[in-house]
């Protein structure tokens, strides 16, 4: 009985020693916290340059009308080419017109002999009133001749008027300096004066670009300029640059000469109308930049965003509510924050709504973050700026 009592005893006093062995050990050091790297939140002033869908148009598309009905009889222009004002297009059958303006200045002659008649006799009689050999009658009679054919002559010469003017539109010749379409009719086609429509001429110098708006962008922008976030000049100042489909810019700068004053119901959108210079209109077809009915890009430069918060595009994150960013507290800790990033510039978003100047946001090192937990943030590295423009591309 003592023996095992002793071998309680000794069993005790070993886990005694093994307790105080592993108090004295040394606790392990904790792990470093995960160093990311972060940018602080300034405020900019930035080109806030929105970009929006165009078409292009001809500065006048005139229509070639004919004055007269009558047969065509000849056309005398090239489809598809630059003509000159003056140019000769078409010539009506000019036979029967010739014809009636010959007859009218038949009349208006005999008009002007039976004027001077009735001059030479009211002049004969009217002596003869004041020797009483006529009555006053007869005199009466002359001068109511002579009215008469003064009024058969001014009838004449205006029908006379109208033959040399229906002669004279029989030869058809461009009103303007442009390029002419396809002729919709050619030789011995009956045409109605005023109503058949013969072929169009495009003035392409210069060039009109149509923009159609958002109604939901007009509103933004007048709310952003009523809070002075946004500057802008006189509405007619805004220029605009023109992108074609392949991604090539058009050397010149177009001006804003136009807006409409209603929205359009079907689309609600307003449009607005830049012109363009085109001093390449007149050279021959296949050598201009461009032409009416293309579809373009219109990048519209005049407004200013006053304090802009731009932050790296990889620094924002998506999630299942929307945008999201990291921003590290006063305690170094890793907060995640819901913000509104409204369009981007080159490689970095412009954000609305959840950030303020100072505020420190994770641009690198984000599988290392534990919202609420600890980190070590380092000033991030920003690689060399490259020039970028604006648009208005939503945020997905």
């Amino acid at each position: 009985m003592w023996r095992n009592m002793d071998n309680i005893y000794l069993y005790i006093g070993f886990c005694l020693i093994l307790l105080t062995g592993c108090a004295e050990k040394p606790a392990e050091p904790s792990a470093p916290a995960p160093q990311v790297e972060v940018i602080t939140v300034t405020t900019q002033a930035i080109q806030d340059e929105p970009e929006f869908i165009g078409q292009t148009e001809a500065f006048r598309p005139v229509e070639i009308r004919s004055q007269v009905s009558g047969i065509i009889k000849k056309v005398l222009f090239t489809e598809g080419r630059n003509i000159k004002e003056g140019s000769p297009l078409y010539l009506i059958d000019p036979v029967p017109f010739r014809a009636i303006y010959l007859s009218t200045k038949a009349r208006v002659a005999q008009a002007e002999a039976r004027l001077v008649l009735a001059r030479q006799d009211l002049a004969r009689v009217l002596p003869l009133l004041e020797q009483q050999a006529v009555s006053k009658k007869n005199v009466d009679d002359a001068q109511a001749e002579v009215r008469g054919a003064k009024a058969s002559l001014e009838a004449a010469q205006n029908d006379q008027v109208k033959a040399k003017f229906d002669l004279d539109n029989t030869a058809i010749s461009a009103p303007v300096n442009g390029r002419i379409g396809r002729s919709h009719f050619y030789e011995g086609r009956l045409i109605s004066a005023q109503e058949t429509l013969l072929a169009t001429i495009d003035q392409l110098d210069p060039m009109y670009v149509n923009v159609s708006v958002p109604e939901s962008y007009l509103l933004r922008r007048r709310r952003e300029i009523a809070e002075h976030k946004v500057e802008r000049p006189d509405i007619f100042q805004l220029r605009g640059v023109m992108t074609f489909s392949d991604g090539s810019v058009y050397p010149q700068e177009g001006v804003l000469d136009f807006a409409d004053v209603a929205l359009r119901p079907e689309t609600g959108t307003l449009q607005g109308r830049f012109v363009f210079p085109n001093p390449e209109g007149a050279f021959a077809p296949g050598q201009s930049y461009f032409y009416p009915g293309q579809f373009v890009k219109i990048r519209i430069k005049g407004y200013t965003r006053t304090e802009a918060i731009l932050i790296p595009q990889r620094a924002v994150q998506q999630g299942p509510s929307g945008s999201f960013v990291y921003v590290i507290d006063k305690e170094d800790k890793a907060e995640l924050r819901a913000i509104r990033a409204s369009m981007w510039r080159g490689k970095e978003w412009l954000i609305e709504e959840g950030l303020r100047p100072g505020e420190q946001v994770v641009v690198e090192g984000f599988f290392r973050i534990i919202p609420g937990a600890k980190v070590d943030p380092v000033p991030h590295q920003k690689e060399p700026a490259a020039s970028a423009h604006s648009s208005e591309e939503p945020n997905p």
